[in-house]
């Protein structure tokens, strides 16, 4: 029997699980590391940090016995994208990688923009300059830590760097590649007229491989650390949401899903290249040879919820802890107890600003329609709804751009809210699934190192042979049509509130020059 590893490069650990032919994991370890947030805004995380957990994931992995290192066919990579690891000549890392997340290129995204022109941005690279992006992160080195951006040599994405330290080899893939700003998504290459727009060396940017090719293979030391055997084939890999994708077998253009984690994803996968003009969906490559993503990201989803859950629910974990059980399970039932349209209450998830659709960083958290009638289980109610109402604005525009799939995935934490899954199906109009496992990015990275080694003959075919779903919710079209009233009421309030968005963020920045 041979075997298939895949790690996952989260933001919060690195997960690596070992897996069979058939799909099924076998064995999985996660291993954390910290977060730092040098200044309000800021998110960097230690690279060495990262390669410490891989090491030990992999070694407990090994040694559950499921498996040894001779029985490893390949390994595939899957991360968190749009980070920066900036190396020098000799591969040591100069600083802390800056995370997708961080916020500080506010200026350098304007600067891009400026330099290659909006419309044009959108063109070739499939989005527009956004503060995680890698490209500002660049810009922003070489303006505010000169020495650093001198040494540098090579730029790598997160999970990029964990290839360097296996195989030696500096590499990247076509779906990671595509969330720099920097590449050319209908051509799958590094775009020549941004870099030269941006004064960027080619040079610092490694390979662009497609997912499924191998782009090294383990070193002697690597094996020495880790207990893998030299040789072993490691595949480009991909980003963790297209990872995603192929871990739920959204590698068609009848496919897509919809994650309810931290953050809300809505990913379809297409055969062409579509582009919302107004740089409000991503488009990336797939990673799927030749093909193409489309993918939005609202930034308070699951996040929501939990902040509700944090900040007015106190007795409801007291209660789940007596009766043993999960907090989230007591609220899904009290939401339920609520009608659709939360008795004529509102919520707008911008409690982190908004990316898809908005644009909007200065977007903030509205209850409308708050009255002296309403109880917190209305509230509640409301605020799983603006989430769900928040991923149906995302999919409409991916529809309009002509990507119509028949068969809507759902996972993520949210994805276990039968509540939560129904909302979805009601809204979108069609039935929702899930697959079995709870793997996600590890196993798709998985199925792309199996196909690389021809294991599987091609992604679409290592899916079909081991990712299985079942039906989870019906669209009621009865409910459909209550929500569909207080949608469009929920798209009505944005544009009336954008100027008091801006209003308020000027009295924030305000309050902070005082202080």
């Amino acid at each position: 029997m041979r075997y298939l590893l895949g790690i996952d490069l989260g933001t919060s650990g690195a997960k690596t699980a070992l897996f069979d032919e058939a799909g099924d994991t076998v064995a999985a370890c996660t291993q954390e590391y910290p977060l730092l947030q040098p200044k309000n805004g800021w998110a960097e995380q230690a690279p060495g940090d990262w390669w410490q957990a891989v090491v030990k994931g992999i070694r407990e992995v090994l040694a559950s016995g499921k498996a040894n290192g001779q029985d490893i066919a390949g390994i595939g990579l899957s991360g968190q994208m749009h980070g920066l690891v900036m190396l020098d000549g000799k591969g040591r890392v100069i600083r802390p990688a800056i995370l997708w997340c961080d916020g500080r290129t506010e200026k350098q995204c304007k600067m891009i923009t400026q330099a290659v022109g909006a419309e044009r941005l959108i063109q070739l690279t499939g989005n527009p300059a956004l503060a995680g992006f890698t490209a500002g992160k660049i810009l922003w080195v070489r303006e505010n830590e000169p020495e650093h951006y001198a040494r540098c040599r090579q730029v790598l994405l997160p999970k990029d760097y964990i290839r360097f330290c296996l195989t030696g080899k500096y590499a990247t893939d076509v779906t990671d590649a595509s969330g720099t700003n920097l590449m050319d998504v209908r051509r799958r290459e590094w775009s020549g007229e941004v870099l030269r727009a941006l004064d960027l060396d080619e040079a610092l940017l490694p390979p662009i491989y497609e997912s499924c090719q191998i782009a090294g293979c383990v070193t002697q030391e690597a094996a020495e650390v880790t207990g893998l055997i030299e040789g072993t084939p490691v595949v480009a890999g991909a980003g963790d949401n297209a990872c995603a994708a192929v871990g739920t077998g959204v590698v068609t253009s009848e496919r897509a899903f919809t994650t309810i984690g931290t953050s809300g994803v809505v990913y379809a996968h297409s055969r062409d290249f579509h582009v919302d003009a107004e740089g409000r969906i991503h488009t990336f490559c797939a990673p799927v040879p030749g093909e193409y993503a489309v993918m939005s990201c609202t930034l308070a989803a699951g996040l929501s919820l939990r902040w509700f859950k944090d900040t007015l629910c106190g007795e409801e974990a007291k209660d789940a802890a007596r009766q043993k059980t999960n907090v989230y399970k007591i609220l899904d039932q009290q939401a339920q107890a609520v009608p659709a349209g939360a008795r004529e209450l509102l919520f707008l998830p911008y409690l982190m600003g908004e990316r898809s659709p908005l644009l909007n960083e200065k977007s903030r958290g509205v209850f409308f329609g708050l009255s002296a009638i309403h109880t917190k289980k209305d509230m509640l109610r409301s605020v799983m709804e603006g989430v769900v109402y928040s991923q149906r604005a995302c999919f409409e525009i991916m529809v309009d751009m002509g990507v119509i799939p028949d068969k809507m995935i759902v996972c993520g934490g949210g994805g276990s809210s039968a509540l939560w899954r129904q909302m979805l199906a009601d809204n979108y109009g069609r039935p929702i699934w899930q697959v079995d496992g709870q793997e996600g990015p590890a196993k798709g990275a998985a199925l792309l190192a199996g196909t690389g080694v021809q294991i599987y003959r091609s992604v679409p075919d290592a899916c079909k042979q081991t990712v299985h779903d079942h039906l989870k919710a019906a669209p009621n079209i009865s409910e459909g049509r209550k929500y569909e009233k207080y949608y469009m009421l929920y798209r009505s309030l944005y544009p009336a509130l954008k100027s008091s968005f801006d209003s308020l963020a000027k009295l924030r920045e305000h309050a902070a020059e005082k202080s």
